[in-house]
């Protein structure tokens, strides 16, 4: 039997430049050491995912062959700017068809090419699935501009900043997560397409809740999502993800899951990863997995996402959180780095909470999501919960929903903690704020205004800024002409959120 030999004049055409990376020095010593351990052991890989993450904090990517890959490791790789563009619901927020889009970034006019370029750090072969025989990697690129400089829109370069200004004060901060998000069972194989279309959402997965609930922690409800987690587990753990436990927390089939503490830029492509393949592999066992926070499922808690932090002196090794003294608590150093998350809290709310979904879970009847700006020892309804001592002295952040995009809402507190630490403020007392100003946004579209009245540029830049607003507002339209043919039901998740979020999220 003969095969015929096809000649391949050029890869070039899909290539971001020849020389991308070595002609702008994208690469420090670390990932070219790195990008040579890959180039040698491409032969055991079969596939290549290239993944970055959109404002949104969805996972897009191109799956190349591994010979692909060889060229665009060093190259990069062209791709169209469709996810700075589309809102949650695939609807164009950004007029880039228009003599201005109206983002500051001429690049994108037309829908011209970016360049995405593999971070050889983030480099990793999956485990094997059910019913996938290909030998896949994984790895998160930075998105740049076709001349070589960051791009504008880019997340993960926003929390990259972020760090560098750490690092010019010595300090690294520390990140740990703690993701709730509910396992459900997939009633059919339906993909849900009637009606689909840009910015029309078709149905949602038809799910069946797995348990009951409402038993917090107990064994036998762990039991009923054992049969998945358990090996979701180990799965985790081969991907090198430094997992500490999976929980069953209140609602019918809710799970937690933490991490111990990492880098914050691991952090943030750890929750990125996490989210995907979770999703991937509850979908390859006829489940669903939702990081939606209140979904539509009977009796449904909703599901927060609580960012733990704090920050080290790289030069002593020693927690700044950490108070002198039997006493505990917070250090100085920490209660300026809270009084930052305080004073900012509203106005970057929006980075934490980003879909009209996640307000649900910010009402008075949900006794342990915090509806007040302010600090408390050990206080789980607090926003800012002060937790251990010592060297495990941290500030878990409770206001978060699963959804939201790692690297915007990691990114946000730590510049804010930042501003708190350069300032020296101290905040005068435990609790809420002054009344008036103490109540976190209520509703997308408060948090919305909160962000465009306040200096969340200075963090993101102008155009990401202005991107931000666009895309949502196309959500909030969306949302807001729907309700006005289907008034919603107080406390209850709409149809529209449901078909919105449940599938993507």
């Amino acid at each position: 039997m003969y095969t015929r030999s096809w000649t391949s004049l050029s890869a070039q055409g899909s290539v971001g430049r020849p020389s991308f990376v070595a002609d702008h020095g994208l690469w420090d010593e670390a990932q070219l050491a790195a990008a040579e351990r890959i180039e040698a052991d491409l032969a055991g890989v079969d596939l290549v995912r290239l993944v970055f993450g959109d404002p949104h904090g969805l996972a897009r990517s191109k799956t190349l062959t591994a010979d692909a890959f060889r060229s665009v490791l060093r190259n990069g790789m062209n791709f169209s700017p469709g996810p700075f563009l589309f809102d949650t619901g695939h609807a164009v927020a950004v007029d880039f068809l228009g003599a201005d889009p109206g983002v500051g970034v001429d690049e994108i006019t037309g829908a011209g090419n970016f360049i995405a370029v593999p971070d050889p750090l983030t480099f990793q072969v999956l485990p094997d699935q059910p019913g996938h025989t290909a030998r896949t990697a994984w790895v998160i690129a930075d998105e740049y501009l076709r001349g070589g400089t960051p791009h504008p829109l880019s997340s993960r370069d926003v929390l990259r900043r972020v760090l560098a200004r750490y690092g010019t004060r010595g300090l690294s901060p520390a990140v740990g997560l703690e993701v709730e998000w509910y396992l459900t069972r997939r009633l059919d194989d339906e993909p849900g397409n009637a009606g689909n279309g840009f910015g029309l959402q078709g149905e949602a997965p038809r799910v069946a809740a797995v348990n009951t609930g409402y038993q917090f922690n107990l064994d036998a409800h762990y039991d009923t999502v054992a049969p998945l987690t358990d090996p979701l587990a180990l799965h985790l753990l081969q991907l090198g993800l430094p997992l500490r436990s999976m929980e069953h927390e209140s609602g019918p089939g809710q799970v937690e899951t933490t991490f111990s503490p990492m880098s914050a830029m691991d952090a943030a492509d750890a929750m990125l990863l996490f989210r995907t393949i979770t999703k991937q592999f509850c979908a390859r066992r006829g489940h669903h997995a939702s990081f939606m926070s209140r979904p539509a499922i009977d009796s449904a808690d909703p599901s927060g996402w609580h960012l733990n932090q704090s920050v080290i002196d790289t030069a002593t090794g020693q927690n700044l959180f950490a108070a002198e003294g039997p006493s505990g608590g917070m250090s100085p150093d920490g209660k300026a780095y809270a009084d930052g998350l305080l004073e900012r809290a509203r106005e970057l709310f929006v980075l934490s909470v980003p879909t009209v979904n996640g307000y649900r879970r910010l009402a008075a009847e949900h006794t342990l999501a915090p509806t007040r700006i302010g600090w408390r020892v050990e206080d789980r309804s607090a926003m800012l919960r002060v937790v251990g001592t010592g060297a495990g002295a941290h500030i878990e952040n409770r206001v978060g929903e699963p959804c939201a995009n790692p690297y915007l809402n990691i990114a946000a507190q730590l510049f804010a903690g930042l501003d708190g630490l350069a300032a020296g403020a101290v905040v005068p007392r435990e609790g809420a704020l002054a009344a008036g100003s103490d109540l976190v946004p209520q509703s997308l579209r408060e948090a919305l205004d909160a962000f465009r009245a306040g200096r969340a540029a200075d963090l993101l830049g102008t155009p990401l800024a202005a991107c931000l607003v666009k895309l949502k507002e196309s959500e909030l339209r969306r949302y807001e002409a729907w309700c006005t043919h289907n008034p919603p039901v107080p406390g209850q998740t709409t149809q529209w959120e449901q078909r919105e979020y449940f599938g993507a999220y």
